[in-house]
């Protein structure tokens, strides 16, 4: 998307910026003449020579802070020194698997952090905050496309559930304080930097080995899946053009692939056969995810332009010159 209007740059802090997708969104914002800090504490849920990798086109254009949100005083610290215009908030412990083996931590991260940095923000009279929430919070909602009127009141695992209570805080907050949050739930994010236990990037990673690729289910499960060009496009409009107040957005590809069409995809842009096994469905997953992006169309301008075939054979580029052992 261009923007058809003059804005002024921004100061902005960006949270979680080593992060696949917080390095995505970081360098849109540097390249668009942005001052960015951004804050990481480098958690090792994966290695963090990939997470350094992630910002080293941004190393001597931006202060990389290496801290937490769970620490108060790091966030007043950073917020004191004055001149923030927003908050784009896109650290978290991720993902739904490992949440089922620890579901206090991914609370005590996701919703005590993002507490933290909302009560900051307040304290230090910074009022716009972008919060990277995640289509999970639908739950296994049958009603297809998801839209952001439905009840989310069942999630299926302490991920998602941490990412719910986000958006119900977020919004107490808004209401109490005057704050101004846009709450953008991301459907499934591809793309270079994906983090090595997402699915595309273990399969691919199988696939090149010739090792066989575990699909859970019966193959018929299908996710909406958004190339991270596509996501950084509708986390910057949101910055930008999000109305005051509590706002949700659905970031989405719109067009659902089944689990074993991805395969086949995913063998197609690394000119591979994969190999399939099949195992059962695993706690927490869900059948399906689909944006109804109708709203974030509306106000954003968001459309997504990148096709999955598109994206997997810019992935299998990356991946080509990027081997995680």
């Amino acid at each position: 998307m261009k923007s058809c209007y003059l804005r002024a740059a921004m100061k902005l802090l960006v949270t979680g910026i080593a992060g696949f997708i917080g390095s995505h969104v970081a360098e849109r914002l540097v390249g668009r003449g942005d001052t960015v800090v951004g804050l990481d504490n480098f958690d090792a849920f994966y290695a963090r020579s990939m997470k350094e990798r992630n910002v080293s086109s941004l190393r001597g254009h931006v202060e990389i802070v290496d801290g937490d949100i769970g620490d108060r005083a790091c966030l007043d610290a950073l917020l004191q020194r004055g001149g923030f215009d927003a908050v784009l908030h896109l650290a978290a412990l991720a993902g739904v698997r490992p949440s089922l083996r620890a579901p206090w931590r991914y609370q005590l991260v996701n919703v005590v952090g993002t507490s933290h940095v909302a009560e900051a923000m307040v304290a230090h009279g910074v009022g716009r905050l972008v919060f990277a929430s995640s289509s999970s919070v639908y739950g296994n909602n049958t009603d297809v496309p998801y839209e952001e009127s439905q009840r989310v009141d069942l999630p299926a695992s302490p991920y998602a559930v941490s990412k719910r209570a986000c958006e119900l805080l977020l919004a107490t907050l808004c209401d109490l304080f005057g704050l101004s949050a846009s709450c953008l739930r991301y459907f499934t994010v591809y793309g270079p930097r994906q983090r090595p236990e997402m699915a595309i990037h273990k399969f691919a990673r199988s696939i090149t080995r010739d090792e066989p690729v575990t699909l859970f289910g019966d193959g018929t499960s299908s996710r909406d899946y958004t190339y991270i060009d596509d996501i950084v496009d509708g986390t910057v409009a949101a910055l930008d053009r999000a109305p005051n107040g509590f706002s949700l957005y659905n970031l989405g590809g719109t067009r659902p692939v089944a689990l074993a069409e991805l395969v086949v995809r995913i063998g197609r842009a690394l000119a591979r056969e994969p190999r399939i096994v099949h195992e059962p469905m695993q706690p927490g997953d869900v059948l399906r995810t689909w944006a109804n992006t109708a709203r974030a169309e509306r106000d954003l301008g968001y459309c997504p332009r990148v096709n999955m075939d598109e994206g997997l054979t810019r992935f299998a580029e990356w991946l080509q010159h990027n081997a995680v052992d």
